[in-house]
């Protein structure tokens, strides 16, 4: 094949993403847009032409370890599998197939077997703490309750493990019924780890089953506290109070091993490690296919890769009956907007709306995609609904203050955008910095906009810079609030600052070039607007910015209140941009 190589060979080209994927015409095309598609992390594009490239060389030996990496990521199992049988004749050390292979074992109740192929496939740090707690589970599905905890014992020495360790063995104790150990296990992972919510709701599950209701409503008011409404906590609580039943998180060996998996894919995504999060989170439900949250996660991951077909075909998979389906569901109407289906997207937010006129979340997020699309006054009245719907508000809702006043002052209402803004920098807690910075951020320079509170509005910015130090918009607004008071040389070094953080970002550039135009830089007023220009701008700015290219600034008088703006603080070190 190296020698094909070295040619031109045809690539299989899809610019069009309704477009039917089709193979290359040579083994090289093939192989080369399965390489595109890997690096891109398309894993159905990769493993389609690793799968025709395997087919025209079966042989290769580098095409079936990435096909079979491919296949993993795309949740094409049975290629997988066998790929994997291939892999591990050849080398029976190669760590990801056996470990495959150790999970389609699990999956088959072949207990013995996950656990030869885990011992032969052990290599490394990670693939340890791997390795051990699925032979852990595999012990767990031949009923050897204590092996199986003796096992997660090995990793008592990893200090990071602590929060795995635990929490499975309270799942592995609670499956062999160990309920003693069980409980131990649980709040011992509880203490370390009170904002975890896999480990917060298996724990109130099992104090539920063992009669403890107002303990495990406690447990869920707790979680309730740090991240407000999340809806498998409230579904449980509704449950908890309503004296039904909450079932095991975990019922078995299989379970629990979809449990381990489905927690490294977490681990992956939080770590921006994408590959390995998708092939987790798919080996996770090749094992519990209806497992909700792997379902959410693999989904966010392929909207975080911008592949938003994909990802709605993962939501649409999450059951209907579970708590998390409007969540879903949700992110289904907003990613139609991501693809440029912005008339679907409200169609179908609306139509959900209808389906569940009381859920606010659900309203919440057609008023965001309304407000993406511009139209601010529907939006402002979509959030006026969820507003309604909360009631007396509490700090969660800050968000849906600060939409519906963004909106209002997008929709020119200003007095009514102004006590919104207003009432969410109330309800913001201060454990959100970054949250409260974008309000006072949106506050303060509307006031400044309007000429209005100068002296309180600097103030505010200047927190909100603190807050958010590294948040070039931020940063680019208290430049332009210098600079609409007439203190252009303090908006120039604020604005530079803000075009080093965030590069090529339209309005900052084309703020720092009128910054520089009234300083009399005029060549390098021209060369901030030339960039602005080729950021794409918004249609109306860009005629400002061409007119602006072709005769310069026009000269306004400076702004009386140029003398009321206080004079800038020291910048502190951690501030220093540029």
């Amino acid at each position: 094949m190296a020698a094909g190589l070295l040619g031109s060979p045809a690539l299989a080209v899809n610019t069009d993403p309704n477009e039917t994927l089709m193979p290359a015409q040579s083994l090289e095309g093939n192989f080369l847009s399965a390489y595109v598609a890997g690096s891109a992390r398309d894993t159905q594009a990769a493993a389609l032409f690793f799968r025709e490239a395997i087919e025209a060389d079966p042989r290769n030996q580098e095409l079936l370890e990435r096909g079979f990496v491919a296949f993993l990521g795309n949740g094409s199992m049975q290629e997988a599998y066998r790929a994997a049988e291939r892999l591990s004749k050849r080398d029976s050390s190669n760590n990801l197939a056996q470990f495959a292979l150790a999970v389609r074992s699990m999956k088959a109740k072949k207990y013995a077997d996950a656990r030869a192929r885990l011992a032969k496939g052990t290599r490394g740090r990670q693939a340890d703490l791997t390795a051990t707690l699925l032979t852990a589970w595999a012990y767990a599905g031949s009923k050897d309750g204590k092996q199986a905890l003796a096992t997660v014992d090995k990793l008592k020495s990893e200090q990071a493990f602590n929060q795995f360790r635990e929490y499975h063995a309270a799942l592995i104790a609670d499956v062999v019924g160990n309920a003693r150990e069980a409980e131990k296990r649980f709040k011992a992972a509880y203490e370390g780890e009170k904002n975890t919510l896999q480990v917060v709701d298996a724990y109130g599950r099992f104090l539920a089953k063992r009669g403890k209701k107002d303990e495990a409503i406690a447990v869920y008011k707790a979680f309730d506290e740090l991240a407000p409404r999340h809806p498998i906590v409230m579904t449980a609580l509704t449950a908890l109070e309503q004296d039904k039943p909450l079932m095991p998180l975990v019922a078995n060996a299989q379970d629990g091993a979809a449990e381990l998996l489905y927690g490294l894919g977490v681990v992956g995504n939080t770590q921006g490690d994408e590959l390995t999060a998708i092939i987790y989170l798919q080996l996770a439900l090749d094992l519990k296919p209806e497992h909700p949250l792997a379902l959410i996660t693999l989904g966010d991951v392929y909207e975080r890769l911008k592949q938003y077909e994909q990802a709605n075909a993962i939501f649409d998979r999450v059951p209907k009956d579970s708590a998390v389906r409007t969540s879903a569901d949700i992110a289904i109407g907003q990613n139609y907007e991501q693809m440029g289906r912005g008339e679907e997207a409200m169609a179908y937010l609306d139509k959900l709306m209808k389906e569940r006129p009381d859920d606010v979340e659900v309203v919440m997020a057609l008023g965001n995609v309304q407000r993406s699309r511009k139209k601010f006054a529907e939006a402002a009245e979509t959030y006026s609904r969820a507003i309604e719907l909360v009631g007396t508000p509490q700090r969660g809702h800050w968000i849906l203050f600060f939409y519906r006043g963004t909106s209002y002052e997008r929709a020119k209402q200003w007095d009514k955008a102004e006590a919104d803004l207003k009432k969410a920098l109330e309800l913001v807690p201060d454990t959100l910095p970054a949250g409260k910075a974008q309000v006072m951020n949106y506050l303060a320079y509307s006031w400044v906009d309007r000429n209005e509170n100068i002296e309180e509005a600097f103030e505010m910015l200047t927190k909100a810079v603190e807050l958010a130090p590294r948040d070039g918009m931020i940063i680019d607004s208290l430049g332009w609030a210098y600079y609409r008071m007439g203190r252009y040389e303090d908006a120039v070094r604020e604005l530079e600052k803000a075009v080093e953080l965030k590069a090529g970002d339209p309005t900052i550039n084309d703020h720092l070039g009128d910054a520089y135009w009234k300083v009399g830089r005029k060549l390098e007023a021209k060369f901030q607007w030339d960039h602005a220009k080729a950021s794409n701008p918004e249609p109306e700015d860009l005629v400002k910015i061409l007119k602006k290219i072709d005769s310069g600034l026009e000269e306004e008088p400076k702004p009386a209140a140029a003398e009321t703006a206080p004079a800038p603080a020291p910048a502190p070190v951690s501030q220093s941009g540029g």
